[in-house]
């Protein structure tokens, strides 16, 4: 499927482990957002820290059953070129939903559109599986997700402050649920 001029996506395929290794997932971090519900995150106060790079420490191991079928989830990579730049693991969730597990881009390809065709894509698959959403989560020191979410018509539904508390008791990160239910349009 290609879902824009450039960008490809297909299922994952035997490059996923070697992409996913190779790739940089890393992510500047300059402060922490403080959400809140139905503001755009434009408007939410914005507490600046000493910049530090974030890694996300991708694992290809972690969600491999996704890669055979019949096993309720799926994982998308998105190409440019010959090159692999991104993907996006969706499963069906708990409730019913779409849930993306994970949706990363390699820093080579961010604002190329690439989140987003991994994100209609999800949407695709959510459709062809009968689900009436997706949801997913991201913190709020990852801005430039929380404004592709709200750009693709997710509204935040959750905030939690302690998610990441058992991880670092210093941590001001905060986990931020998102969904876009397709009835809302």
């Amino acid at each position: 499927m290609t879902f824009s001029a450039q960008v490809c996506i297909r299922l994952a395929d035997a490059s996923f482990d070697d992409y996913v290794l190779g790739a940089d997932f890393s992510a500047q971090v300059s402060g922490y957002a403080s959400p809140e519900f139905n503001r755009p995150v434009a408007d939410w106060t914005l507490r600046s820290i000493r910049a530090y790079r974030k890694d996300y420490g991708i694992d290809p191991a972690e969600f491999a059953r996704y890669r055979e079928p019949d096993t309720g989830g799926a994982i998308f990579m998105a190409w440019l070129g010959e090159k692999a730049v991104g993907h996006v693991v969706v499963s069906r969730h708990w409730n019913n939903l779409a849930y993306v597990d994970e949706l990363a881009v390699d820093a080579s390809a961010r604002n190329l559109g690439v989140a987003r065709s991994l994100l209609d894509v999800v949407r695709f698959w959510a459709v062809k599986q009968g689900l009436p959403g997706i949801m997913l989560e991201t913190q709020n020191n990852n801005l430039p997700a929380c404004r592709l979410y709200e750009r693709c018509g997710f509204r935040l539904g959750g905030i939690d402050y302690l998610r990441y508390q058992a991880i670092d008791a210093a941590s001001h990160e905060t986990a931020l649920f998102w969904y876009r239910l397709f009835a809302d349009g």
